[in-house]
């Protein structure tokens, strides 16, 4: 498996490439956007993409992969040291598969990645499609993240801010499980105090509103939700 990692600081390259190479990955490092967009990055099997770079940020070289159909489905994981729920909530949205956050914690980092590269293994009947123009597609369901609108079969969804976040994480990340503190760390206003319950009653009511896809939403007794295709 070739890993690439892309981070402007030269010693976090050696440390990452140093420590996948024990764990028998094929590492490849660049620091720089610019650099990495050079690599064929078709050939890579999961990239480990710094957020803060100079010219091209990790964003914006994260959004030319998902704009691009030869390297749409190569798996993202952010280092940030950006730690804010806006943040987060844009990575996830431009379609990052984890997030690692500054200090790096080297036994933390090799259990992402097998975890984000044992998802991508798995045999999926059905895609979710992120498209340029940044709508994110699974057969009856569309949402338009520039519109901010939810449609099933054409027709208009009534989804709340909250359930349209929620189904656009879920959507996004098929088979993964979040937790009940993640879904409110990702989802929910930091502002404003949530219990767990409450994540409860907002993905029952999800799943009454799209209809057949309600099933596709399921509970992880004891761990917390994923959307499964």
């Amino acid at each position: 498996m070739r890993i690439l990692v892309v981070d402007d600081e030269q010693d976090i390259c050696e440390i990452l490439q140093y420590n996948l190479e024990t764990e028998g990955y094929e590492v490849v490092t660049a620091n720089s956007a610019e650099e990495a967009l050079g690599l064929p990055l078709q050939e890579f099997g999961l990239i480990l993409l710094d957020v803060m770079m100079g010219e091209m940020s990790g964003f914006q070289m994260a959004r030319r992969l998902k704009d691009n159909t030869a390297t749409a489905q190569i798996p993202i994981i952010f280092i940030t040291a950006l730690d804010s729920e806006d943040n987060l909530v844009k990575g996830l949205n431009i379609g990052a598969d984890d997030y690692i956050a500054k200090p790096l914690s080297m036994k933390e980092v090799k259990a992402r990645v097998r975890a984000v590269l044992r998802r991508s293994s798995q045999p999926q009947l059905q895609q979710t499609i992120i498209t340029t123009d940044n709508k994110i597609c699974y057969e009856g369901i569309t949402l338009d993240h520039n519109a901010k609108t939810a449609t099933l079969d054409g027709q208009n969804l009534s989804l709340t801010k909250l359930e349209y976040e929620l189904l656009s994480l879920l959507l996004q990340h098929p088979g993964k499980v979040f937790s009940r503190e993640d879904l409110l760390k990702y989802c929910w206003p930091q502002d404003v105090l949530v219990l767990d319950r409450t994540v409860d009653v907002n993905i029952t009511r999800l799943r009454k509103k799209i209809g057949r896809y309600g099933k596709h939403i399921k509970t992880r007794v004891g761990y917390g939700y994923c959307f499964e295709r």
